[in-house]
């Protein structure tokens, strides 16, 4: 997975600064980035802090972990099953 340039704090500061009052385009060319990433920050971030960023983070990064025990799991258990249906 692709890793922000921006660590958690500048994010939740830039859409605190829009919050505030400062326009979206001028915000998007002061930090270098899209309006796009605005928008998809806020709809994924808004009226979070710092914390509940990291632990969101953190649970993003077990359940992707998850995924991949389920999907091996999953290509083990296909395995045996075609191994086990030609022998009986």
């Amino acid at each position: 997975m692709k890793t922000s340039r921006y660590t958690d704090s500048q994010i939740l500061n830039i859409l605190k600064q829009a919050e505030n009052g400062i326009p979206v385009t001028g915000l998007c060319r002061e930090h270098g980035m899209s309006n796009t990433t605005f928008y998809k920050w806020r709809a994924k971030y808004g009226g979070m802090d710092v914390s509940l960023m990291a632990c969101m983070k953190e649970l993003e990064k077990e359940n992707c972990q998850l995924k991949q025990m389920y999907a091996e799991t999953q290509m083990k258990n296909k395995v045996l099953q075609e191994a086990l249906g030609e022998k009986w």
